[in-house]
């Protein structure tokens, strides 16, 4: 495989969309060698559910699209990059018993915690953001046979 495999797709922030950006992380690493059917894949789908829910709920129409990017370096770290246009970098909510959001961010944080990965925010040349989850990709790929 190539040192870097990189793919990306940019989707307008719709709801609708959230299906269709985690089908293409899902089949795109489904190509790179993830087992669909595995925890991983699981927790990756759910990360990128809320990474997605997240820009489409909390941009107030500020972003149009959102970018999906893709990258693996050297079959040893995946990177996982949502991207929209809005300025505002996500901020952990209180977690109120009665309260039925906030909680995405903290979901996602645990998660990569738990496949020993991370979450990180980068502001972008243009004044947005991305979001990006950090994986260790032997946590993630299909073990070889």
């Amino acid at each position: 495989m190539a040192d870097l495999q990189e793919a990306s797709v940019t989707l307008p922030s719709d709801p609708a969309e959230v299906a269709t950006a985690r089908r293409f992380v899902a089949e795109t690493l489904g190509r790179w060698g993830l087992d669909d059917d595995g925890d991983a894949a699981d927790s990756i789908r759910l990360m990128v559910s809320e990474l997605t829910t997240n820009v489409v709920q909390h941009t107030f129409g500020q972003s149009p699209t959102f970018t999906v990017e893709l990258r693996l370096d050297r079959e040893e770290i995946l990177r996982i990059g949502v991207t929209d246009s809005h300025p505002r970098f996500p901020r952990r909510l209180p977690a109120a018993v009665q309260q039925d959001n906030g909680r995405g961010m903290v979901i996602i944080r645990v998660l990569a915690a738990e496949a020993g990965g991370r979450l990180s925010v980068t502001p972008t040349a243009e004044g947005g953001k991305t979001v990006w989850i950090t994986l260790p990709w032997t946590a993630a790929a299909v073990p070889a046979c």
